[in-house]
């Protein structure tokens, strides 16, 4: 999980100081999970086997928030809904002077989350959408690692021990 969460973050951070793409709000919040995950492949791997199961649980709802942010994304992308995060509207500013609008504006410049980034040219899927369907894929070897675990523990209990 160690390597999935950096992976994931590695495409982020390559896509915005490598291509020069800018991240909106909600890919911000997007990134949350992955770091998370990481950290707990990281306490899974010092951790007893009790606890590193316990880690390996804790990556189902970390995935699956990633799995339900993504779909927050890809539905203000499309239009279905606007996004839940104000600093994916555009400023409004009322009266005042030149100088005063100039210092309400933020001080980098934003990407409204409605606009689709797309990581490989002709493929239809914005970046928001692989986030989600990386994460569904993760979850088969968080999955996978429950049940070889379970399965070495029910092992474990039918051996006897010679003396």
């Amino acid at each position: 999980m160690v390597v999935a969460g950096c992976a994931a973050l590695g495409v982020a951070w390559w896509s915005e100081h490598m291509l020069g793409s800018v991240p909106c709000g909600l890919c911000l919040w997007e990134r949350w999970p992955y770091r998370i995950l990481a950290g707990l492949g990281l306490l899974a791997l010092v951790l007893p086997n009790g606890m590193a199961r316990v880690m390996l649980w804790l990556c189902i709802p970390v995935l699956l928030s990633a799995m339900a942010l993504s779909a927050v994304h890809v539905g203000v992308e499309q239009g279905w809904w606007r996004s839940p995060l104000p600093e994916c509207r555009a400023p409004v500013f009322h009266g005042g002077s030149i100088a005063e609008r100039l210092a309400a504006m933020p001080r980098h410049a934003a990407k409204p989350c409605d606009a689709a980034t797309y990581l490989v040219p002709g493929l239809p899927l914005s970046m928001a959408a692989m986030d989600g369907i990386y994460a569904l894929i993760l979850l088969v070897p968080v999955r996978h690692g429950l049940r070889v675990r379970i399965r070495a523990r029910f092992r474990g209990r039918g051996r006897k021990t010679i003396q």
